[in-house]
């Protein structure tokens, strides 16, 4: 009992971390489509821009989960990975042209791409008594009472009539304490992986058939679900949302991202793959609603998308501890990373194209991704049953 308390103070503490970044990164993601299309690029750049920064920021979890698991040091990958993931944001206040805006918000998802795996990983440890998804669903929630906070923050500086430079700039508070958390946890609990608890042994040779058809699954999600700079810079063009307006909308998709963490983390303890098919369903509603509707169906469609997020960031990651051994777990999410992130790259690229030619086909393709990964995760039900 004592050890499962010990867990859940180390994933709360977690948790409190990933709050203070995501007030600082997601801030900043609020506002990074309108803020580049200021500085004069197109519906493609903001496209590939956010589609590479994906790309780059999870392929490269392949190799920091593979590092992190071949020398053990996770937590000095962790505290990297924040480090480079926070700084990038108020260095952006001095962004003149979107070039170097694209290169910061690059860096930032390099920073996340480095941290990922070996956070996920030390996690993963620590929700293995507590349920996984209950424990990834808490940490979770916390992350995005951050994300909502964070694009708030924004909103509030516009309110006083300041720009974007002060917008990212004041990102710089919720960031040193973040790493002031971060360094706390690290002196707290230097060993996570003690927290796991009478763990059999599994083979290390490989990964299931079971594995790979989830990887597959996802990175169908991934290609479908369009990422938040496209979805801004539409509200933009299309004069649904003013400036002011859409870091609130993102908001409100955090905070239904922040539930529907909790509430289908407990389900999926209970009823396993069974809910990732309910949230595939609900997710592929998102695009029609986001890039076809006016205001309260736009409204409608970012509560969808962040169901979709909440899943994406809880039920998802949790999903992939209990199909990979403890000692290779750090490369077991930095495969699936990596596959889903050249998977949102691609989708994303493509995406942001087709935005320029047709809008209805964005919407098309997007559900059609996104209810392609169905079949695949009920054989994945069948595999880990």
């Amino acid at each position: 009992m004592k050890k499962t308390d010990s867990a859940l103070k180390f994933v709360v503490l977690v948790g409190v971390v990933s709050l203070f970044a995501d007030m600082t990164y997601e801030g900043a993601r609020s506002i990074n489509g309108q803020y580049l299309a200021l500085l004069g690029a197109s519906a493609s750049v903001v496209g590939i821009v956010a589609g590479f920064g994906e790309l780059i920021g999870y392929g490269l979890r392949l190799l920091s989960g593979y590092v992190s698991d071949r020398t053990g040091r996770y937590w000095a990958v962790t505290i990297v990975g924040y480090v480079v993931n926070l700084a990038a944001v108020p260095l952006l206040a001095l962004a003149g042209r979107w070039e170097i805006a694209a290169l910061l918000m690059i860096a930032e998802r390099v920073g996340k791409a480095v941290r990922t795996p070996a956070r996920d990983a030390m996690l993963s440890h620590a929700t293995k008594e507590m349920g996984r998804g209950w424990g990834f669903g808490v940490h979770e929630a916390l992350d995005q009472i951050g994300a909502v906070l964070g694009p708030l923050i924004v909103v509030a500086v516009f309110y006083f009539r300041g720009d974007y430079p002060t917008g990212y700039g004041i990102l710089l508070i919720p960031a040193v304490l973040a790493l002031g958390v971060l360094a706390t946890a690290r002196r707290l609990y230097p060993r996570p992986r003690d927290l796991e608890i009478g763990t059999p042994a599994m083979d290390t040779r490989g990964f299931s058939k079971g594995y790979w058809l989830y990887v597959a699954a996802t990175a169908l999600i991934a290609a479908g679900f369009a990422d938040f700079p496209l979805i801004a810079y539409h509200f933009r063009k299309a004069g649904i949302l003013s400036d002011r307006v859409i870091p609130i909308f993102y908001s409100v998709a955090m905070g239904v991202d922040a539930l529907a963490a909790l509430v289908f983390g407990r389900l999926f303890d209970r009823i396993g793959f069974s809910v990732l098919v309910l949230v595939s369903f609900l997710t592929a509603l998102f695009a029609p609603l986001v890039f076809l509707g006016g205001f309260s169906m736009a409204l409608l469609g970012m509560a969808l998308w962040g169901v979709g997020m909440g899943a994406q960031e809880s039920i998802i990651r949790a999903a992939v501890a209990g199909m990979a051994a403890r000692e290779k777990r750090g490369t077991a999410y930095g495969i699936f990373n990596a596959v889903y992130g050249v998977s949102w790259f691609l989708g994303s690229a493509f995406m942001g194209l087709l935005y320029d030619v047709s809008l209805p086909a964005v919407v098309v393709f997007a559900v059609v991704m996104q209810l392609g990964s169905i079949p695949l995760l009920l054989l994945v039900r069948k595999e880990v049953h």
